[in-house]
């Protein structure tokens, strides 16, 4: 699965809690055969089912799961049995009128469901035709846990079991589901389209869309890639099929087991989720559009890399999640992780120039470090028993630290033993379920060296290391290094003691040699190195945070421009982190901010220009805030000159890429050439819009609706009626809610009131809204949960208002947020006290940083 990164608010699920521990295993499902018929403009759907299951020991009672499910009739080997509904705990219980004997036994099941209105389970995208015939598509959505709100099932990923699928459609409506599909007519203008058995997978990973759409293929090999879109747009998944023909032969030969089922087809979606952007199902990923279709006409080189890099995360979860699949949630960082993992390598080895590899030291590591020096942090491996943890374990630790500790093992072990040990685990694993451990068993028999001891270290404990590095005198050509272990951390839960097996790298800047050392314990320990600028962690392939003493940052400083990019990225990144956490003065991290020069690489542009974004938000109001914004304007002002205002036909994606956030970020800060190139382009929202270049659209039209004023802002309301392209329909939402102006925040708080946007847009202004105005936001979502609340998922109801809150710099938010979450169950307060904890440190870190901001913004 992708998370959407909306700017935006990282959302977790919760819903009712299950039952400490998991379905007993005295009954399992072996196959199922299910046939639905959905009732597209009643919102409903009917259903029946036959499951061949087995029986390990002798039981009268039989325990599954069902959510929002009307069961009217249940047998066991043909006999009705009693059924007891439990909605809190999402399960059905069947009482059997004798023990049933141990072996194979069939269960028939009944039931009539609903539609919902969003992501979970069986639901509805509502979109308009450009002629402006409304439409209706259906998709489904599973994971984690609502395969219970289409059928009754063993819900749990363990639980592997063969599908067969039947669903009947209005004729003239397309079906699709993981398998191909045989269509036979029906009475009173219906079709029904039976689906080949599947390969044995887990419930969450099963499919079912249907609608008035295109299918368009191409072939891979033996398989068939297909692309499905809404009529009118199945050419902009041109680009997706093509990345993902060059990503199944990339994977194929990387895992060394085959892609095994005959079709893989990509559905773009026209909504939106609070949740996510992409779901892995086996053989029929669903997209929502932003994340597959390409319009080159409207799409910037950023979107392009993001689709890319979407198809590359899902298709590697054919293998790592669908093919071998996780036992339980505990271990979902080998689902999501792994793909994180795998999307980079697969992106920046068939995308060179997009220098991919480095842009996620800026971004992918990052984000992993920022969040796991927080008291929000937790282990990789968690520890998962009710629904509400298992939609919080989708986070930045299970994501991008995952990635960042399995790139920290292939570094570490070698690429080809890596690779190796993992075709032994999908050799050995495939249609099975595993826990971390048998991943460790697989690398370490190729990699001749134990692998679990470090990396039990990083995954079963959250936290960073800080690694402080000494440069000794330099003596015949030699000088020895100390290294020094300690924890980084932003607060004083971050800070506790703790230890980890760091194996740490080094060179020579200017030497092909490295050096290693796994570093151990606060004590310093030593290393022989060639005199010169040392390098610690070269190309950021390690998880930890790097000190250098006075001496050896001096050298890192002088010789800044000569530095691999990663390294340049990986520094900036450092020396600001050990500010926010007061181990260093801030005055170092703008003593490297000055070495980069205008001619930098635009990458390391692009990060200094996020950090310095970042930076004026926790001052943003205040007269210190307006000194830094202006200094920010006057550093990242060479920059601008350097790549220009317009886009030129030489560019290259990351150059690209720099002019769209320069533009974005010195758009917000309200730079007079972005204005007033916005004001130009935009006019209004007339024609003018669609003759804004694609590479700076998203730029000009975000600093157009921050500095709207009332006449824009009804201008932009207006367009957006009247807008049928659902993406850009959902894109003028997202922007009515970017106003600056607190008068025009209120009023898009008045139009989530209204029914005239569909429930995800409403929660999509919602959202945007708090991106300026947290506290608006955050009053609104409280004093209107009973009107907010049912337009969520139902995956997102603990954390999405909570989370709203979480941009504010009023201490009193904490206690709004406190108050709030007493209100919640208390197995579903995680988000409210993580998003506590982010502002606390926010408010902790503007004070320790304030000195040495001070002096630099009044230069």
């Amino acid at each position: 699965m992708t998370k959407l990164a909306f700017a935006t608010l990282m959302l977790t699920a919760s819903t009712p809690a299950l039952a400490q521990g998991q379905l007993p295993r005295t009954v399992v499902p072996v196959s199922y055969d299910i046939r639905v018929e959905p009732d597209a403009r009643a919102m409903t759907f009917t259903g029946s089912e036959t499951v061949n299951v087995r029986v390990t020991a002798p039981t009268r009672t039989i325990v599954l799961n069902a959510a929002d499910l009307d069961v009217t009739l249940a047998t066991f080997d043909g006999q009705p049995v009693r059924v007891a509904a439990d909605a809190a705990n999402q399960r059905l219980t069947l009482t059997l009128p004798k023990p049933a004997n141990v072996g194979a036994h069939r269960l028939s099941f009944t039931w009539s469901g609903k539609i919902n209105t969003s992501a979970a389970g069986l639901f509805a995208i509502d979109y308009q035709d450009p002629d402006g015939t409304k439409q209706r598509m259906l998709a489904t959505q599973f994971e984690a846990p609502d395969a219970r709100r289409f059928a009754p099932m063993w819900d749990e990923p363990s639980f592997k079991a063969k599908f067969t699928l039947a669903a009947v459609a209005p004729k003239g409506q397309l079906a699709y589901s993981n398998m191909p599909a045989k269509v036979t007519k029906l009475s009173g203008d219906r079709q029904l389209y039976s689906f080949a058995e599947s390969p044995i997978m887990s419930s969450y990973l099963l499919f079912l869309g249907m609608g008035d759409v295109e299918r368009k293929t191409v072939m891979a090999g033996k398989t068939e890639i297909g692309v499905i879109t809404r009529k009118g747009v199945v050419d902009q998944g041109d680009y997706a099929l093509k990345a993902a023909k060059n990503l199944l032969a990339y994977y194929n030969d990387y895992f060394g087991v085959a892609y095994p089922l005959p079709k893989l087809d990509m559905i773009a979606g026209p909504g939106s989720s609070q949740f996510f952007g992409a779901m892995e199902n086996w053989g029929a990923i669903f997209y929502f559009e932003p994340e597959l279709l390409f319009d080159p006409k409207r799409n910037t080189v950023s979107n392009q890399q993001r689709i890319y890099s979407v198809v590359a995360h899902e298709m590697a979860h054919q293998w790592f999640g669908d093919l071998v699949t996780m036992r339980w949630w505990d271990d979902l960082w080998l689902n999501e992780g792994f793909a994180s993992w795998m999307e980079g390598k697969a992106t920046n080895d068939l995308n060179p120039q997009w220098q991919y590899a480095a842009q996620n030291v800026a971004t992918e590591r990052e984000a992993a470090l920022r969040l796991d020096a927080s008291a929000a942090t937790h282990p990789v491996i968690r520890k998962v028993e009710t629904v509400d943890q298992i939609g919080e374990a989708f986070d930045t630790i299970t994501y991008q630290k995952g990635q960042a500790v399995i790139g920290m093992l292939e570094s570490t072990v070698g690429a080809q033993q890596f690779r190796d040990g993992v075709r032994r685990y999908m050799a050995r694993h495939q249609y099975s379920n595993t826990v971390t451990d048998q991943l460790w068993a697989e690398v370490s028999a190729n990699a001749g060296r134990n692998v679990k001891p470090f990396m039990d270290d990083f995954t079963l404990q959250g936290g960073v290391p800080l690694i402080s590095v000494g440069a000794g005198t330099c003596t015949s050509g030699r000088a020895t290094v100390s290294f020094r272990q300690t924890r980084f951390g932003l607060d004083p839960t971050s800070k506790a003691p703790q230890q980890w097996r760091v194996p740490v790298t080094y060179t020579i800047l200017g030497s092909a040699d490295r050096g290693a050392k796994e570093v151990r314990g606060p004590t310093a320990q030593t290393a022989s190195a060639p005199c010169g600028t040392l390098v610690v962690n070269p190309g950021k392939g390690g998880y930890y945070r790097v000190r250098y003493d006075e001496a050896a940052h001096a050298a890192i400083v002088r010789d800044f421009g000569r530095l691999a990019v990663a390294d340049q990225l990986g520094t900036l990144g450092d020396d600001l982190a050990l500010g926010y956490s007061g181990d260093q003065d801030a005055a170092r991290y703008f003593e490297t901010l000055a070495a980069v020069t205008p001619a930098a690489d635009p990458l390391v542009w692009t990060m200094a220009t996020s950090q310095l974004a970042r930076l004026s938000a926790l001052y943003e109001g205040t007269p210190l805030g307006e000194r830094l914004k202006a200094r920010t304007l006057a550093v990242l002002a060479p920059a601008l000159d350097r790549v220009g205002l317009e886009p030129r036909r030489d560019d290259s994606a990351v150059v690209t890429n720099l002019r769209e956030v320069l533009l974005s970020v010195l758009g917000s800060a309200g730079d007079p050439r972005v204005l007033s190139a916005s004001r130009r382009y935009v006019d209004r929202f007339g024609p003018g819009v669609n003759r804004i270049p694609p590479a700076i659209r998203s730029a000009m039209l975000a600093t157009f609706a921050a500095n709207m004023t009332a006449a824009d802002y009804e201008a932009l309301l207006a367009a957006t009626r009247r807008e049928t392209d659902p993406v850009i329909k959902n894109q003028y939402i997202s922007l009515l809610g970017r106003a600056e102006d607190p008068a025009l925040a209120q009023r898009s708080l008045e139009l989530v009131r209204t029914p005239g946007f569909t429930d995800p847009q409403r929660v999509s202004l919602l959202a945007s809204v708090a991106g300026a105005h947290p506290d608006l936001a955050f009053d609104f979502a409280t004093a209107n949960a009973a009107l907010i609340n049912p337009l969520l998922e139902t995956s997102s109801r603990s954390s999405f208002i909570v989370q709203l809150g979480g941009g504010s710099n009023d201490p009193a938010m904490i206690e709004k947020i406190g108050r709030f979450a007493l209100t919640l169950p208390a197995t579903s307060r995680g988000p409210a006290e993580r998003t506590v904890s982010t502002i606390r440190n926010r408010a902790a870190v503007a004070e320790r940083l304030r000195p040495a901001v001070t002096r630099w913004s009044g230069q």
